[in-house]
Parts: C-alpha cells; sequence; structure tokens
C-alpha cells in the first residue's frame, strides 16, 4: 500500500522548503545542507515525474503540484507528531517564545509551579526582539505577544490586559521629600509599533504637577524594574511585571488608587503544534495563573474613569 511512498527525510526537507520558501532556511531547521535539501527535493520530483518549485536565481516558489503536495505533507507530518508525542515515554520539550522582560519578571519565575504539575514536560523559553513567524518557525509551540489588542485576530488568545502605575523601594519613598525631585524611569520601546503609555497622563490623573519630571529610560522593561529595585528612582511600568516585587514587599505603589490602561498579552499556538498535550496543559496553565491578575487591575482602570 505505501511501497509507492517517498521516503520520509524527503518528505520532511520538501515540506520545510515548501514552508519556509528556502532551500537554505529549510536546511538550518533540518541541520543540513542546502546542497542536500536541494537533493533531496530533485529525488522527490524524479520519483513523482513532476516539478515541485520554480528555481529563480535568488527564491524558490512551489508549483500547482507542490502546493498540492506541501498541504498534504504539513497534515501528514503533524498527525505524526502528535502520535509520536502522545506515545512517547521520554519527557516532552515544550517551547514558548516571548519577550525578555515578560519571561524575566513573570514567566521564569513562575515556571516552577508548572513544572510541579507537569514535570513529563521540559520547557524551554525563547526570548527575542524579532517577531518569530510561528506559522513557519517549527522551533517554536508556543508565542506569547505583547501588543494592542486586536479583535479581528481569532488566532490569538487574550491572556491579559495590563495597566501601567508607578513603584519605587519604600526606602526611596521616605527618603523622597519632593516628587519634583524624583527620578522616573519608563521604557523606550525598541518596537516603534508598539503605542506609548504617557507617563505625563499619569501624573496629571494623580494630580501632581510635575512640569519637566526628571527621566531615565531603557529599553528593556525589567531593566526599569531592576533600577528601581536599586534605588534609582521610580519605576513607571506594567503592574503584571511589577508584581513580583510588589508581592515581596520590594517596591511599593507611589499611588494605590490610580493606574492607566496598558497593552495586551495574547498567546498564539504554532499550527504544527495544535492539539498537542503539553501545549494545551501549558495554555490551562497559564490561563489560570494570570486570572488572578484582572481583578484588581481592571478595579483600577474603573476608578480612573
Amino acid at each position: 500500500m505505501f511501497s509507492r511512498l517517498p521516503q520520509l527525510s524527503q518528505i520532511r526537507g520538501f515540506e520545510a522548503a515548501a514552508r519556509l520558501g528556502s532551500f537554505k532556511a529549510a536546511g538550518e531547521e533540518l541541520n543540513i545542507s542546502p546542497t542536500a535539501i536541494s537533493h533531496q527535493i530533485s529525488n522527490l520530483e524524479d520519483k513523482l515525474g513532476v516539478l515541485l518549485f520554480e528555481r529563480k536565481t535568488r527564491s524558490v516558489s512551489l508549483t500547482q503540484e507542490g502546493h498540492r503536495l506541501a498541504q498534504a505533507a504539513h497534515q501528514a507530518l503533524k498527525q505524526l507528531t502528535t502520535a509520536v508525542e502522545e506515545m512517547s515515554d521520554t519527557q516532552s520539550v515544550l517551547r514558548v517564545s516571548t519577550t525578555a522582560s515578560f519571561a524575566a519578571m513573570w514567566l521564569i519565575p513562575s515556571l516552577s509551579r508548572f513544572q510541579n504539575k507537569h514535570p513529563e514536560i521540559k520547557t524551554e523559553i525563547i526570548t527575542s526582539e524579532e517577531v518569530i513567524d510561528i506559522n513557519r518557525d517549527r522551533r517554536v509551540d508556543l508565542a506569547i505577544r505583547y501588543g494592542c489588542h486586536d479583535e479581528n485576530n481569532k488566532n490569538k488568545t487574550v491572556l491579559i490586559n495590563e495597566s501601567f502605575s508607578a513603584y519605587a523601594t519604600e526606602d526611596y519613598l521616605d527618603r523622597l521629600k519632593d516628587l519634583k525631585d524624583a527620578v522616573f524611569i519608563e521604557t523606550k520601546w525598541k518596537n516603534k509599533n508598539l503605542p506609548s503609555v504617557a507617563l505625563s497622563h499619569y501624573l496629571q490623573k494623580i494630580n501632581k504637577d510635575i512640569s519637566a519630571p526628571r527621566i531615565c529610560s531603557f529599553d528593556q522593561e525589567h531593566h526599569v524594574i531592576q533600577a528601581a529595585l536599586a534605588g534609582q528612582g521610580i519605576a513607571f511600568v506594567s503592574s503584571v511585571l511589577a508584581d513580583m516585587a510588589l508581592q515581596k514587599g520590594w517596591l511599593k505603589p507611589l499611588d494605590e488608587s490610580f493606574s492607566l490602561p496598558g497593552l495586551t498579552y495574547s498567546l498564539l499556538v504554532s499550527p504544527f503544534s495544535e492539539g498537542l498535550r503539553k501545549v494545551a496543559v501549558f495554555k490551562e496553565w497559564i490561563a489560570e495563573e494570570l486570572s488572578k491578575y484582572p481583578s484588581k487591575h481592571i478595579e483600577n482602570r474603573m476608578r480612573s474613569t
């Protein structure tokens, strides 16, 4: 029945090249050379008697037959992956992509609770300022994204809508005789597509008239929090990321009665990992963990309106 099927290695090489649109990228993903990918695909084309790719000087594109085979190969490999994951006795590896700040200030400190519940799953955290294309990159099972909520994107699961407030050490606040003398620490995001959450607006809302506040900025939110923990000033930052420092008593809010609405943390699942148990249990866990936060953030936002 299966005697006419090509070798699995050829199907894997073809599927990767079709998805990534590049023999070189496919080779990098599968840890073989672009030449080896090219040979695999040429042998596959010879066996099938059709061209699967149109070769151009610096790119390749799928033919009509290539598109048809790519869809079938993707589904077949996905089903095989799911079956192997479910049957294997070895520890599953869950790869999560997120921002460096969310990883440092929330995910990694919380991850032991997931590991205690699911010791059979090893978790790898991948941080990068460049957005990984989760529809093409098979190295990632889940991506936690930060930005504006998009109601039209049905593939995203909203985890939490954060708020922004100001925090400092108790010692810093006790030593501060006049807020005009304070140093405010804020984030200047590398991603220029992210809308800013204005410190000036926050100060106006808490009725602190500081015409020219002294401001220090970093391009990572966890650096902002670390600077505040070191007693260097008042951090204007996400309440989600500051939560652990607040729980430990390391930071105190400047004003507990008000916070500004911030951005949204959302979760996306790779199409290659949908249906896998390791993905399902992580989604359930992180949703449960973050469900502890919205009530107090929403309460603050309601008081501010």
